[in-house]
């Protein structure tokens, strides 16, 4: 999928933006992310069997890029974050998406992960992050999940403007 869009973007982008092209093919082509986008969130699949602290640095850089985008019509700052490729979590990541999902959840958007697997689950019950963060075993149940918080936040800011 990544090299088709970057073929896809070829045709696009004028011969002065070339150097933003190779740019491009080289963050497609390298990043152990997956990137999607929906009608209302933002899924970011993390391709690596481990997620080591200096994976969970990338993905947070990424992930605060969805966080920080214009807010302006048509724009997606909720993120899913799909797991499943990840048999091992290092401790400091594990920390790291704790970290992250507070400042989504702060700035109004939210974030959930899914599709654990059973050591990655462990790891995060040990470290006692397990409770702290809105985890659901498949990217069906997160996009439940995104869509109920949408409304609640249409609602509470509804409520904010009658007082």
């Amino acid at each position: 999928m990544q090299t088709k869009l970057y073929t896809d973007l070829q045709g696009d982008i004028r011969p002065t933006d070339r150097g933003l092209l190779n740019l491009l093919k080289h963050i497609l082509l390298l990043m152990p992310f997956k990137f999607e986008t929906k009608e209302k969130f933002n899924v970011i699949t993390v391709d690596e069997p481990e997620l080591t602290a200096s994976l969970s640095a990338e993905l947070t850089v990424l992930a605060n890029q969805t966080l920080t985008q214009d807010t302006g019509a048509g724009s997606v700052r909720n993120l899913i974050l799909d797991m499943s490729p990840v048999a091992r979590i290092e401790l400091p990541a594990a920390e790291s998406l704790a970290e992250l999902q507070a400042s989504f959840y702060e700035s109004g958007a939210s974030f959930v992960i899914c599709c654990l697997q059973p050591a990655v689950e462990k790891t995060l019950e040990l470290a006692d992050l397990l409770d702290l963060m809105n985890i659901t075993p498949t990217e069906s149940e997160a996009w439940d999940i995104v869509q109920m918080e949408e409304i609640e936040r249409e609602l509470l800011s509804g409520e904010e403007e009658q007082d």
